[in-house]
């Protein structure tokens, strides 16, 4: 069975800073693959303990749900939806607010999911074999669900509502957030 990651942390070479809506995207075929590890990873430690392989794909989890989702829903929160929200000007954008804002309540709640898998995760990684977290379910569902809505109804509005001049100052954005300098 295959523990290691598919991808690495890093951006897809085709989906920079200087076009931030394919990184946004590109960043949900990275959390679906650290979901899909999770998942392969519940089984393997169940059967085989916590070995070197479990340990280190427990490490390329944790390391990318602390940092670079993370870093992905401050793109959105931060950067995204104000752009959204002010894209509407002189009209009520009631819809998109409402989108926003349940968007919003799914990163929390996903945060909250992920605590405890995070737990569970740190012990695979420090060698032990703990029985598996309930909330890893929850936890893949929720980022299933979550990727899903932003791909569907978030990305198309962002595609019709947003210029080159806010992708430009979205991306600058994500730079600084990563700690990179301006282009």
């Amino acid at each position: 069975m295959k523990l290691t990651l598919d991808r690495s942390d890093f951006p897809d070479p085709t989906a920079g800073f200087d076009a931030p809506f394919e990184m946004l995207a590109a960043c949900h075929d990275r959390m679906r693959d650290r979901c899909a590890t999770l998942l392969r990873l519940r089984p393997h430690v169940a059967a085989k303990g916590a070995d070197a392989a479990s340990s280190a794909a427990a490490r390329g989890v944790i390391r990318y749900f602390d940092s670079a989702a993370r870093d992905h829903h401050a793109d959105e929160e931060q950067d995204l939806f104000p752009a959204l929200l002010e894209s509407v000007p002189g009209s009520d954008p009631v819809c998109i607010r409402e989108l926003v804002e349940a968007l919003m309540n799914e990163h929390r709640e996903l945060q909250r999911l992920w605590e405890p898998v995070k737990a569970w995760l740190a012990r695979v990684e420090a060698g032990e074999a703990p029985p598996s977290a309930p909330e890893i379910d929850a936890f893949v569902e929720g980022y299933e669900r979550h990727t899903a809505r932003e791909e569907q109804e978030l990305f198309p509005m962002t595609e019709r509502l947003l210029g080159p001049l806010e992708l430009d100052a979205i991306g600058q954005s994500m730079r600084r957030r990563r700690g990179l300098a301006p282009s």
